[in-house]
């Protein structure tokens, strides 16, 4: 039986959340696929900022979208001007209802080696540049092993340092309990896109266990 379940999913309303949060009646895949659309067009825009995820929250007149970025500056800009570019674009572009007003919040990854999406890009702009993959990837591991992880393992597939043939190699450092739902994962897959094809990398990080408060 394939392990494919994706590890976020899994835990949903265990020790994670959704991205998109509010409730619609009727118009419930426009505003979903106009979620996919803006998520796309700020990752798109903003790759510099190293975005780690956009959360989205709706109300009946109002989109609050929150960045979580590594790099917050980059997306504000010299007096603002990057965040109010931003917010005008998604309201022309993607906003249907134009009673609805577009509010942009950016706050800063406390931990960015904790972070598994941010980790990701780092091994692919290193394998990018042609810096052997078994290098960016054990400094990626030296990275969140002194941010304080428990466990990190990295999968990374495709025609590794320009070979003939494709494989996938793996390296694990401490432990990754995929089947513990109070286990906090962070996973993401990233393509690298190289001179001699797309390379795949996937990057699960443990960051510890997650304990509900008991309800007296």
């Amino acid at each position: 039986m394939g392990k494919k379940i994706n590890p976020i999913v899994y835990r949903l309303n265990q020790t994670r959340t959704w991205d998109s949060r509010w409730y619609a009646d009727k118009n419930f895949s426009e505003l979903l696929k106009q979620d996919l659309l803006i998520k796309k067009y700020i990752n798109k825009q903003l790759v510099n900022a190293f975005i780690s995820h956009v959360v989205i929250e709706r109300t009946a007149k109002e989109a609050n979208i929150t960045i979580f970025s590594a790099r917050p500056g980059v997306i504000i800009g010299r007096g603002g001007v990057g965040v109010d570019k931003i917010r005008k674009d998604i309201f022309r572009m993607f906003v249907k209802d134009k009673k609805v007003a577009v509010n942009i919040n950016i706050k800063e990854v406390d931990r960015p080696n904790l972070d598994a999406v941010l980790v990701a890009q780092s091994i692919k702009l290193e394998i990018e540049k042609r810096i052997p993959f078994r290098r960016a990837i054990k400094q990626a591991i030296q990275k969140v092993e002194k941010a304080g992880a428990k466990g990190i393992k990295v999968k990374i597939s495709g025609r590794l340092n320009g070979a003939e043939i494709a494989r996938d190699e793996m390296l694990l450092s401490g432990k990754i309990p995929l089947q513990t739902l109070r286990a906090d994962i962070d996973y993401t897959d990233v393509t690298a896109r190289t001179m001699f094809g797309a390379i795949g990398i996937k990057v699960w990080i443990y960051r510890g266990d997650v304990f509900s408060k008991v309800r007296k």
